[in-house]
Order: structure tokens, then C-alpha cells, then sequence
């Protein structure tokens, strides 16, 4: 009887995180690839199949963000222990991300939160966004 426990145990863990591993084939993206697949780029990233929010990736390490249909924010990207953290002109507290490939593009999981919804870049553009009243220039 237990050992039926832990077989059943094992199949559920194992089919919950399936999906998770399936979609992170090439493991982490580090500073260095995470920089080469974003730099010159904006991204639109959706959450559960919902528009979530763009971010154009500036040289230097320097990113502009907005939640869809907010204000944009300046910010600036490192990478700290294996995570691609982000601190950004209204919240100096780092927001830090596991970034892959995967078949459906960038994805990232945010630090802490295993079980969150993955934001998945699924859409690209080397123009850079429009925000109202910063000055950004390219």
C-alpha cells in the first residue's frame, strides 16, 4: 500500500511538472544568450494566453517596460546567481527570471514562484515602443 502511495505520488509530480520541462529543452538561458536573443529587440510577452505586457531591450543592458495599456518604465537588466534580474526607475527591488528557448519562444518564470504562469514572448520587433512623455531615442 505505500509503495502504491509513492508511485502515485511520483506520477503526479511527474505529470505536473512534464509540461514545465517539455517546454525548457536547452536549460537556462545565461547572461550572455539571454542578451543575444533580446538586444536591439522589443518583445511582447503574454501570460496564459492573455496580452501581459512589451519590453524593448536597449544597448547596454538597458530595457523599457509597460504592462499592457500602463506607463512605460526605464530599467536596466544583470544577471545574479543564474536568474536575468530587472530593476526598474519606480521599483528598485530586483524582479529576477529563469529565461529558455522553447518551441513557443522566450519564456521566463518569475524567481519564487514555481507554479506562476510563464510569460512566453510571442511577438518580436526591432522598433522600438512608443511611450508618451519619455524620452528615449534608439
Amino acid at each position: 500500500m505505500t509503495s502504491l502511495k509513492h508511485l502515485v505520488g511520483a506520477a503526479i509530480a511527474l505529470a505536473v511538472s512534464a509540461p514545465l520541462h517539455a517546454a525548457e529543452p536547452g536549460g537556462p538561458l545565461t547572461a550572455a544568450e539571454f542578451e543575444a536573443a533580446t538586444a536591439g529587440r522589443t518583445l511582447y510577452y503574454n501570460s496564459g494566453g492573455e496580452p501581459y505586457g512589451v519590453e524593448q531591450y536597449r544597448p547596454g543592458r538597458q530595457v523599457v517596460w509597460a504592462f499592457l495599456g500602463d506607463d512605460c518604465r526605464k530599467g536596466e537588466w544583470y544577471e545574479d546567481q543564474g536568474f536575468i534580474c530587472f530593476v526598474y526607475e519606480d521599483n528598485p527591488a530586483p524582479q529576477c527570471w529563469t529565461f529558455w528557448q522553447s518551441d513557443q519562444g522566450l519564456l521566463a518564470k518569475f524567481k519564487g514562484d514555481p507554479f506562476g504562469q510563464p510569460l512566453i514572448a510571442v511577438e518580436e520587433s526591432p522598433e522600438p515602443m512608443a511611450c508618451m512623455g519619455l524620452d528615449l531615442g534608439v
